[in-house]
């Protein structure tokens, strides 16, 4: 997919920009963010990165503090939102009344903004962003070339991900041009995987000695109770890796993981290794994201949770 023309012309005809992204970012949308900021900078733009946190991935916590208080609005001010077109998943930043130009693949029936570049196919929305360097030929400079191969390898799981065919090889030339313009493949992969605590190994481990199997072994789902996050600590949380590993147990088709937040309410975090829909299956749960991957958050407990869970996934095995 090409760049949209409008959103071209949105970034030539504006002057100053808030660079907005998700609640919650992960390496995708703190290196989108970070690269778009620096690209606008670069065209004589003034440009504001803000986001409504909390950092809590240990590979985008080193960039917090590059993230700026988010100005009142200006006269022609305009909001640039990166790996989201969900007003309410933006959380409290104050854009309400500006114009609004969105870069997403995460696949949405309203897409928010006059100017939308929107590929739900796109492993990573630092894939597009590469994409509007490019139709804007400007080049990519070292910091910059990291920021987008965090992003990438954040959201293809270092590639894993990735199956065949020409989207496949379109993600590898990105990620070559990325590494020629200077990203580490060795220094990104430390900053994703490295560093870890040992409180996030044994929380790891807790979880994993309580999953659950459903529909002969083809759904895995596991918990974090209130009481395992105040003992390890919310930092200690490494979903990535826990669902690596379920994913590798033979048979498993989709893996869920249910934290109890608050007494009241669980974020439940959705995957699936190729055909299973998960993102039907969050919908139904007031989420969404992608077919291999989604989420929500809703109010329960995890075995109330676990037991419709489990349930919602009967279609997906013929039962």
């Amino acid at each position: 997919m090409n760049v949209p023309e409008a959103l071209i012309e949105f970034i030539k005809s504006g002057t100053e920009f808030i660079v907005a992204g998700h609640k919650e970012p992960d390496g995708d949308c703190v290196g989108s963010q970070l690269a778009i900021t620096s690209l606008l900078r670069r065209l004589g733009k003034k440009a504001f990165p803000c986001s409504a946190g909390p950092f809590k991935r240990i590979e985008v916590k080193p960039y917090e503090d590059r993230f700026l208080p988010c100005p009142a609005a200006a006269k022609g001010m305009r909001v640039l939102v990166m790996d989201c077109t969900n007003r309410e998943r933006v959380g409290d930043l104050p854009i309400d009344g500006m114009p609004v130009a969105s870069v997403d693949h995460h696949a949405t029936q309203n897409p928010w903004g006059e100017a939308v570049f929107l590929d739900p196919e796109a492993p990573s929305v630092t894939f597009l962003t590469e994409k509007i360097f490019r139709a804007l030929d400007m080049e990519i400079l070292p910091e910059e070339a990291e920021l987008l191969f965090l992003g990438l390898c954040t959201d293809t799981g270092f590639f894993r991900h990735l199956d065949g065919g020409e989207y496949c090889q379109a993600v590898l030339e990105t990620a070559a041009r990325l590494c020629g313009a200077g990203a580490s493949p060795k220094k990104t992969f430390a900053a994703i995987y490295g560093g870890k605590s040992l409180n996030s190994r044994l929380l790891m481990g807790a979880m994993l000695a309580k999953t659950h199997s459903y529909y002969n072994g083809r759904l895995l789902i596991s918990n974090e109770t209130l009481e395992e996050t105040k003992r390890y600590g919310l930092e200690s949380r490494d979903s990535d890796m826990t669902y690596q590993l379920l994913q590798s147990i033979k048979g498993v088709e989709a893996m869920v993981l249910i934290r109890q937040e608050t007494q009241e309410e669980c974020t439940i975090g959705f995957r699936s290794r190729d055909h299973v829909d998960v993102a039907a299956i969050a919908k139904d749960f007031g989420g969404g994201g992608h077919k291999n991957a989604a989420g929500t958050k809703i109010r329960g407990t995890i075995p109330e949770m676990e037991e419709r869970i489990a349930a919602a996934f009967a279609s997906c095995f013929n039962i």
